[in-house]
């Protein structure tokens, strides 16, 4: 009996740990490229299982639609595309608590790709 319980046990905090946290809501906070000035990054996630949907771009006013992603234990992973000109942005972030840090590749439609940071926090409600 004593056996079932702990494998119980195990596979519940396993199933927790998979499922990862939920990433949906606002985020705000800075994009800084390698080279150039830094900038405002805002997305708007929305989180189903492991699939994020949602929007990007610079501000809450000026948002991209068609944001698709991954999150997979506290890697949260997403692109969008600037309707405008075409660029992509690729991001690999990692969640703690309230705060998503990590990679962006920038590739425009025709040039070099530019690689930048992404630091964000959810926006409280």
């Amino acid at each position: 009996m004593k056996t079932i319980i702990v494998c119980l046990f195990i596979t519940l905090a396993l199933a927790f740990t998979a499922a990862g946290a939920d990433v949906t809501g606002k985020w705000s906070g800075s994009f800084t490229p390698e080279t150039g000035d830094p900038g405002n990054g805002y997305v708007i996630l929305k989180q189903a299982g492991t699939t994020i949907t949602g929007s990007g771009g610079p501000a809450v006013d000026q948002q991209w639609p068609g944001l698709q992603g991954t999150v997979k234990g506290n890697k949260i992973s997403f692109e969008v595309k600037d309707p405008g000109d075409g660029t992509v942005y690729k991001c690999d972030l990692a969640l703690e608590g309230d705060h998503l840090t990590g990679d962006v590749l920038v590739t425009p439609p025709s040039g070099q790709p530019i690689k930048a940071k992404l630091d964000l926090t959810r926006v409280k409600e």
